[in-house]
């Protein structure tokens, strides 16, 4: 499956609209598609419990350029490696990025179905909402000035990537494996 061909359309840098259907509960729609977007995590969903190390990245930097984030930081992010630590208890996620000699790095806590808040690299504070996806866990990131999409999915027991869309358009991955 390729993860953008379910993704939520995201028109003139708005999120398009979806309506709630009673015929399938805890589900919406996604425009353009027979495809429908889970509100609660069902059973069999994927559990990101654990640590992951960043072994590759594709088509980062581009992706980076259109969310606005100076070269510096881009130089930095293409060059350190970075670690996602993971605690998952059904719908509730905790997420440290660790990346070396970055600072304490970012903190997140939140129910996959929510909105949280965090600061984005580039400096700019972002509201970021989530669902549950087929393949994962879908986050639209968005600032004042760009919006972007992420969906974390695992492939397999080993292996977890976040697939990104930025609001041009370009498409990155960052692929991290398994440590503990």
């Amino acid at each position: 499956k390729q993860w953008y061909q379910r993704r939520v359309a995201i028109t003139a840098g708005k999120e398009a609209h979806m309506s709630a259907d009673d015929s399938v509960p805890g589900s919406v729609p996604i425009p353009g598609s027979p495809e429908r977007i889970r509100s609660a995590s069902p059973p069999g969903s994927p559990n990101f419990s654990g640590r992951w190390k960043l072994k590759e990245s594709e088509n980062f930097d581009p992706f980076m350029v259109d969310c606005n984030v100076g070269y510096l930081k881009r130089t930095a992010a293409g060059i350190v490696s970075s670690e996602h630590h993971i605690e998952q208890e059904g719908e509730h996620m905790k997420v440290v990025v660790k990346a070396a000699g970055l600072g304490s790095g970012k903190h997140q806590e939140y129910d996959v179905g929510g909105t949280f808040s965090e600061v984005e690299i580039n400096g700019e504070s972002a509201e970021v909402d989530t669902t549950w996806v087929d393949e994962g866990i879908r986050e639209l990131h968005r600032t004042e000035s760009f919006e972007y999409l992420l969906v974390r999915q695992l492939v397999d027991d080993d292996t977890m990537v976040l697939n990104l869309e930025s609001p041009k358009g370009t498409e990155a991955k960052r692929i991290y494996k398994r440590i503990e």
